[in-house]
């Protein structure tokens, strides 16, 4: 049978068919789709590959399952770097601009946050209070002897206090022995309103809350001036007519002040002056209390006046 005109001949090379027929434009058209394909979206001649979108912003915890408690966690985290503004927070959390508002007042209110001068949002106060209470066991054991030794380098009371919301609370405590004696039982709260612990735990506060905490007190904004310019406060019947009292700060390991040292006692035997006579000696105390609580309980050891 005679071969088909199509057929080759034994010997030749079998010619392309009509699909496989190659001109310089159809093998620049194949050489493009090859390229697409190694490169996706972006196609020939991009000058960089196509990148992914950025990730969506990561909580530093897990998520607990219950969104609001989740969401709040976020903001507060995204304070710890520092003051950040509504717009700030937004970018930094990926919620929404409402949804951040919303839960960033709810923590205003309840201290957990606050506001600086600029309006920006901080990590409130509540948080240290907190802290603190947490190792309220530590600073309790080690104020005992430091406040022994305060009473009898003084001959008067001696108390620690730490601040609880719109109260401050005796959390350790020295009376003097015999004689007239300001009496203050462990577990007192008392206003933060009056008296030189009062002042020693607002002096240092944010504006928000110094503007707050003044509100009806019997102290004013020079009285706070000078106990941050001194470190220390006196007061004479502020809380209690007849009675004066020294107070000096104690700062946790942040600088914080998270306690006031102080003595109490009758002003006839206290003076009206009575920083005068004792704040050297009690401001030594908060600062022993200072570093028992940063860094060595060790330290209880030493006496008033061995440093």
């Amino acid at each position: 049978m005679p071969a088909s005109p199509s057929s080759p001949r034994p010997g030749e090379p079998r010619p392309p068919q009509s699909s496989e027929i190659y001109s310089p434009q159809t093998s620049t058209a194949r050489q493009r789709r090859m390229v697409a394909q190694k490169l996706g979206p972006a196609g020939v001649g991009a000058a960089t590959p196509p990148t992914l979108p950025p990730d969506p912003p990561r909580p530093l915890h897990s998520p607990s399952g219950i969104g609001v408690v989740d969401k709040s966690v976020m903001i507060m985290d995204a304070l710890e770097a520092g003051p950040a503004s509504l717009a700030q927070l937004v970018e930094c959390t990926g919620l929404a601009r409402p949804t951040v508002h919303r839960l960033a007042s709810a923590l205003v209110h309840h201290r957990f946050l606050s506001r600086d001068v600029r309006g920006r949002y901080v990590i409130g106060s509540r948080l240290a209070e907190l802290a603190s209470a947490a190792g309220d066991d530590r600073l309790v054991t080690a104020a005992g002897p430091i406040l022994l030794r305060l009473r009898d380098a003084t001959g008067e009371s001696s108390q620690l206090y730490r601040r609880q919301g719109d109260a401050r609370v005796c959390v350790a405590s020295a009376e003097r022995p015999i004689g007239l004696r300001d009496s203050i039982p462990v577990g007192t709260q008392l206003s933060m309103k009056a008296g030189s612990a009062a002042q020693v735990l607002l002096a240092w506060e944010d504006h928000e809350r110094l503007v707050e905490g003044l509100q009806g007190a019997r102290f004013t904004p020079t009285v706070l001036a000078g106990v941050r310019r001194r470190g220390w406060g006196e007061s004479l019947g502020e809380r209690e007519a007849g009675v004066a009292s020294v107070s000096a700060a104690v700062r946790g390991p942040s600088g914080r002040v998270i306690a006031a040292v102080s003595i109490s006692g009758p002003i006839e035997r206290l003076t009206r002056q009575p920083g005068r006579q004792y704040a050297g000696v009690v401001v030594q105390a908060a600062h022993q209390l200072t570093e028992l609580v940063r860094k060595n309980p060790d330290a209880a050891e030493h006496g008033l006046g061995e440093q």
